[in-house]
């Protein structure tokens, strides 16, 4: 796992080489720059610090940096970008790459290196020579997408790292106002442990003071109101969101967009379909899918699909300035609270 990285790291336990791959691009690039902070001096790191694209430049030209010794300091970092010879996927390849180069490198690496393949793939080619080596002489590390569970939980383990707790229902907010990003959940939770000040603890209240709401945040509040029926907070949010000059075609083009969601997790669903299968064929986070599952339950399929064609001819009718656009949605929301 990242995390056990992460705290390899802190202990001074670096392994000489790395291949980091997954689809989660903040843990890739947070794992990068912890291991640059604990290999190289910031003083001689124009030195000893590399960065090779294998989209641009031949892999034995990073082999031999990395073979290359310091200056000025007692180890070097070698970062190998984009490194696409460990995939499947076929592409019509600008640069050659003599793969040999990296095998002989791997059974004997340099000692005063520590070389990283920063691979942002969903998965590596167990089948090729080269994948297969690395298994065995590197630490290959998945940074993968987090399931809603495993935001929250990093959730948590981030608060610590700032010395300070946080409470489940905190966690599980802050979440969900970021969207399940990661990068959004770590700049949160900094502000959000500078704000408490001597507390030590951090609770829904400071998360719904302090964290700022997206509109498409706003929207899925809207819609969560509007699937328990509770009618007065949703048109409150609604006439709030006006006030605050969001144009009704753009809340309409989100509302539209949940609700599609919504509709295609529970068709997935039904068919059998986990959050994370649900989450690959939508493309869309997993934490998303969860939120929409949760959701798909009040409603039956049928009416779904009936509150899609509504919305689109809704629509229709705003772009094309025959009803007046606010009261149009309006009457929406009215109709879908069963008002």
């Amino acid at each position: 796992m990242v995390f056990d990285v992460w705290n390899n790291l802190k202990r001074g336990d670096i392994h000489p080489v790395y291949c980091l791959y997954g689809k989660e691009t903040y843990l890739l690039q947070e794992t990068a720059a912890k291991l640059r902070q604990a290999v190289v001096d910031e003083e001689t790191k124009d030195f000893n610090y590399s960065v090779f694209d294998m989209e641009e430049v031949p892999l034995e030209q990073a082999v031999t940096d990395a073979e290359t010794f310091p200056f000025m300091g007692e180890r070097r970092l070698v970062v190998i970008k984009n490194p696409y010879f460990l995939t499947a996927e076929k592409k019509k390849e600008k640069i050659e790459h003599e793969l040999s180069v990296l095998e002989a490198y791997l059974e004997k690496p340099a000692p005063y290196t520590i070389l990283v393949l920063l691979a942002p793939y969903e998965k590596l080619d167990e089948r090729k020579k080269i994948t297969k080596l690395l298994k065995k002489k590197a630490a290959v590390v998945e940074a993968k997408e987090l399931n809603p569970k495993e935001t929250t939980d990093f959730t948590i383990t981030l608060v610590k790292t700032e010395g300070k707790a946080i409470t489940s229902e905190a966690a599980e907010q802050l979440v969900m106002l970021c969207g399940g990003s990661l990068s959004s959940l770590f700049q949160e939770v900094r502000k959000l442990s500078t704000y408490i000040g001597e507390r030590e603890e951090i609770e829904l209240a400071d998360v719904n003071q302090l964290v700022a709401r997206s509109l498409e945040q706003n929207i899925f509040e809207l819609i969560n109101q509007i699937v328990n029926r509770r009618r007065s907070e949703a048109m409150q949010m609604f006439y709030d969101l006006l006030k605050q000059n969001e144009e009704p075609i753009k809340i309409l083009a989100l509302i539209s967009t949940q609700f599609r969601l919504i509709l295609q997790t529970k068709y997935f669903a039904q068919q059998g379909y986990g959050q994370k299968q649900i989450a690959s064929n939508l493309k869309v986070h997993p934490f998303r899918v969860k939120l929409a599952m949760d959701q798909a339950r009040l409603f039956s399929e049928e009416e779904l699909k009936q509150i899609v064609k509504e919305l689109s001819t809704i629509d229709y009718e705003m772009k094309t300035g025959k009803k007046d656009k606010q009261l149009l949605l309006e009457l929406f929301l009215l109709r879908l609270l069963g008002a």
